[in-house]
């Protein structure tokens, strides 16, 4: 069996659930999941897989001949069924053309492709994303559970992580506030000064430190917010592959985030987060998107408006601006006041 997610980075976490359902359904099955090339270090080595197949969909398998290549690749497995919990016109050919039997996925995106199709209703963001992937799984007679991510967590990451901090003199036992500016668009960015005032009233007034993460496209906004910045920050941003950011997180008491793939990755390990939102299209809402497990706080400004869908806004992303530092920074120290109570980890270690 091959689960196929071609998405981004938080799509693939919200998938994990899914993974470990069909592990304990069928303890005994080959198992291995298909994702992009820039989401492999989430899942290499999850306990629940046998193997993970990359599909580099914007290098080496790029061109229409890349993919026919790959696919046909694809029929040493022999697997048996395709279980694809996005809809994209890739997903849906890569199993057809590798000749897998039994693909079930949406009805979107050349349905005829499949042969078993739910109907897609992701859209009306009625349901979490993890839920709404965990649908599927009645196919194979399984009862969705209760959403629980997981990733592979791997102990040299754990280890050059402390090592980081410690030549930067953040000790063991000091808290560690993590900042995430970024996102996908523009309609998800909270402004780098406001990050930067709540950053320096959170080290002024309670001692913490404060780690700044991003990917290699999105280091500008972690600069921007060092540079308003009155302390010094720890900048890793674009430093970082995947399975270090995730250490990192997991030794972290909070992260403060837009709404990207670091917050899954954060829940997914147990450190809480506040999560900044700002359009709320049905299907883009925090009831689809926002981070699973308890103790996070998801902020997200009512201005009347729900058709954002992402690079313009005619009343100039008041969502987004009408958020003051002040309620940022309460919400962070409603977590950092429950700090001293464990974090209950849901990282897969292989």
């Amino acid at each position: 069996m091959v689960v196929i997610r071609l998405d981004r980075i938080g799509d693939v976490v919200l998938s994990t659930p899914v993974l470990t359902a069909l592990r304990q359904r069928f303890p005994h099955a080959f198992i291995a999941m298909m994702v992009r090339s820039a989401c492999q270090d989430l899942i290499k080595g999850h306990p629940a897989l046998n193997e993970t197949i990359l599909y580099d969909k914007d290098g080496a398998h790029h061109s229409a001949w890349a993919t026919i290549r790959f696919a046909r690749a694809l029929r040493r497995y022999e697997f048996d069924t395709a279980l694809i919990l996005h809809p994209s016109n890739r997903s849906h050919w890569i199993p057809w053309l590798a000749g897998i039997p039994v693909r079930i996925g949406y009805d979107r995106k050349n349905p005829w492709l499949l042969t078993h199709r739910a109907p897609h209703r992701k859209q009306e963001g009625a349901q979490h994303e993890a839920a709404y992937t965990l649908e599927l799984l009645r196919y194979f007679g399984i009862d969705p559970s209760t959403p629980r991510p997981s990733i592979a967590m791997h102990a040299d990451a754990a280890q050059r992580i402390a090592a980081r901090l410690s030549a930067s003199s953040i000790q063991p036992h000091e808290r560690l506030v993590a900042i995430h500016p970024s996102a996908s668009c523009v309609s998800k960015r909270w402004m780098p000064e406001r990050f930067a005032q709540v950053a320096d009233r959170l080290i002024t007034e309670h001692g913490v430190r404060v780690c700044l993460v991003a990917g290699e496209a999105d280091t500008v906004y972690a600069a921007r917010v060092a540079e308003a910045m009155q302390h010094p920050a720890l900048n890793v941003a674009g430093q970082l592959p995947l399975r270090d950011l995730a250490a990192l997180l997991q030794r972290c008491t909070l992260l403060i985030s837009n709404d990207s793939g670091p917050v899954h990755i954060a829940a997914a390990v147990g450190t809480p987060v506040v999560d900044i939102f700002g359009r709320n299209q049905r299907g883009l809402s925090p009831q689809r998107w926002g981070p699973l497990g308890e103790g996070h706080v998801v902020l997200h400004k009512e201005v009347g408006c729900v058709t954002c869908l992402a690079h313009n806004c005619d009343i100039a992303f008041l969502c987004l601006t009408s958020l003051q530092v002040d309620e940022v920074y309460r919400a962070a120290v409603s977590i950092l006041q429950r700090s001293s109570q464990t974090k209950a980890p849901t990282a897969a270690r292989p």
